[in-house]
């Protein structure tokens, strides 16, 4: 497996983690997909949204893949009157990172993250290493804590 920038950060930092590799399969990049491929329940696998809050500016969300963001709770949480996805196009300057390998780990900025609460439900969590077909496996206190996230309910 290819060692990626999150992977090497976590390590510098001494937080334990393990990884699983997967099949990508480009015509469904989606999460649910994913968690198929690992054998995982949607809820335990999380991704990671990039949004832009128009007083507050760039943001992290990172929820079970089998749900979608509340903007509107969003909102209400970072205090920000309105809150939108960044396009496509744009997260790799933000972030470093693509479609279908986005993690909350190692982005180029240090963006205030959120976590749906559910997260602390599971001994472990699935998180993108950084590259399409590779996932982090952590335990979700860390990745809370690593990544300075609030935890709320952030789903519809």
């Amino acid at each position: 497996m290819v060692k990626t920038n999150a992977m090497r950060i976590l390590e510098k930092a001494g937080i334990l983690f393990d990884t699983k590799e997967y099949e990508v399969d480009e015509n469904d990049l989606s999460g649910e997909h994913l968690a198929k491929e690992l054998g995982l329940p949607c809820e335990q696998v999380f991704k990671t949204l990039v949004a832009r809050g128009e007083k507050n500016g760039i943001m992290v969300f990172c929820i079970p893949v089998n749900e979608e963001l509340d903007l509107k709770k969003a909102s209400v949480l970072t205090k920000d009157k309105k809150i939108e996805m960044v396009h496509v196009k744009e997260l790799l300057g933000l972030t470093g990172y693509i479609r279908g390998g986005c993690s909350p780990i190692g982005m180029k900025k240090k963006y205030p993250t959120y976590v749906d609460e559910t997260i602390i439900l599971f001994d472990e969590v699935y998180v993108s290493a950084g590259i399409r077909g590779a996932q982090l496996i952590m335990k979700p206190e860390d990745l809370v804590s690593f990544v300075e996230a609030k935890t709320a309910d952030l789903v519809k």
